[in-house]
């Protein structure tokens, strides 16, 4: 496990300010805005083959950005709470959908009450805990008995020989906006990238049992393929990219 430096509160508010900075123009870019009909789609069939049916079970949204995966589970049918910690994402989630709770908080330390909720998601926020050990007990101690925790990550730093070389064509991000990129991804936990299989190991240390990884985004991969042209939906396929789904044992203590 990965000692923490003196400099986590700095980071964690490199963090938040980062995704502030890209609030205004995140759903513009593809893969963060799920566009209706084929990719929603695809979306919804991967989260009800982990979570199953709804029936109004509370379920948070972690690091909920904008909204999307918040909206694609109001649509199953959970009664969604979403949680961020950049105010200019909530902001523009709030306008999206005014009938769902956003709450401002850091997702490694929510400040919900133990067991209060039935299921917790997140999409792409894995690869940047700064403590992931202490952030899933965090997400263990949230959870009430038997309550459902779905991960949707990837890692994005080891790639192969292909993977290099199709984004070696791809254009880049601002230098700005790059820097500052690498300058947080030096300092996370899993600066080497985030594997499936360590994150199910420290799940498992935090108390999960069950833990199912789910590499099949070949449905998502084709109806994202319109909006992300040859070569980046190439990229996306070669990436190690997974969902991992556990849950908190109903004899554990809350």
């Amino acid at each position: 496990m990965h000692s923490l430096p003196q400099s986590n509160r700095d980071l964690r508010d490199d963090i938040r300010d980062y995704w502030s900075d890209r609030a205004a123009t995140f759903d513009n870019d593809p893969g963060h805005k799920i566009a209706d009909g084929a990719e929603m789609a695809a979306w919804r069939k991967l989260f009800a083959r982990h979570l199953g049916q709804a029936n109004g079970r509370r379920l948070l949204d972690l690091a909920s950005g904008t909204g999307e995966i918040s909206r694609l589970c109001q649509g199953l049918g959970f009664e969604v709470t979403g949680l961020d910690w950049a105010e200019p994402m909530l902001e523009r989630a709030r306008a999206k959908l005014p009938g769902v709770a956003f709450l401002q908080a850091d997702a490694e330390r929510t400040m919900l009450p133990d067991g209060s909720m039935d299921v917790i998601v997140t999409r792409h926020l894995v690869w940047t805990l700064v403590d992931p050990v202490a952030a899933f007990a965090e997400w263990h101690r949230v959870l009430a008995p038997g309550g459902v925790l779905l991960i949707v990550d990837g890692d994005f730093v080891r790639r192969g020989w292909l993977a290099r070389r199709i984004a070696g064509l791809l254009p880049v991000r601002p230098e700005g906006q790059m820097s500052r990129h690498r300058d947080i991804l030096a300092r996370v936990h899993f600066s080497q990238g985030a594997r499936a299989d360590e994150v199910a190991r420290l799940l498992h240390q935090a108390g999960f049992v069950e833990p199912r990884i789910d590499t099949r985004f070949g449905a998502i991969h084709r109806a994202q393929a319109l909006q992300f042209g040859l070569l980046r939906s190439l990229l996306r396929r070669s990436e190690h990219r997974y969902a991992i789904s556990a849950r908190k044992g109903v004899a554990s203590t809350v």
